[in-house]
């Protein structure tokens, strides 16, 4: 099962980065992708309902200020969807984590922390839900609790 990374701007890949070195980290294969919830509206829905049937279990949706990205990816999918609030707007990124964290009922978006910290525990959860099915994942989840948490 593969996870799917995707992000509003190319400015946000140096955050997201810490999302694709965990998963590297349990054996999981990611790709990151850019597209705007409201520049690429079309892209998105593209790449979301496709997301399933080419093997991506989970999805990280990242997006700074209006954060319109993860709540759009939820609509468009059955797969959990993980959102990290990133900086941009108002200061500490709170625009964008009230943002993804307010979804409306039926529409979840499991909420991180804003930024890099958000970035590396979406994908810790990531594997988390994967080894739920996944023996390797599962072991490399647990060495990674034995480890203390860290890469």
């Amino acid at each position: 099962m593969k996870v799917l990374i995707i992000m509003g701007s190319e400015s946000d890949k140096p955050v997201m980065q810490e999302s694709q070195n965990y998963l590297q980290y349990f054996g999981i294969e990611s790709e990151m992708i850019v597209a705007s919830a409201h520049r690429n509206p079309d892209k998105v829905r593209e790449i979301v309902i496709n997301a399933q049937p080419q093997g991506y279990g989970v999805i990280i949706a990242a997006a700074g200020m209006a954060a319109a990205l993860p709540g759009v990816v939820s609509a468009y999918t059955s797969l959990p969807v993980l959102g990290v609030p990133l900086e941009g707007g108002l200061p500490g990124g709170v625009d964008a984590l009230y943002s993804i964290v307010q979804m409306p009922a039926g529409l979840p978006v499991g909420t991180l922390a804003v930024g890099k910290a958000g970035a590396r525990n979406a994908a810790v959860l990531a594997a988390r839900i994967i080894a739920l099915s996944d023996k390797k994942t599962a072991e490399r989840v647990e060495a990674f609790k034995q480890n203390g948490y860290r890469v």
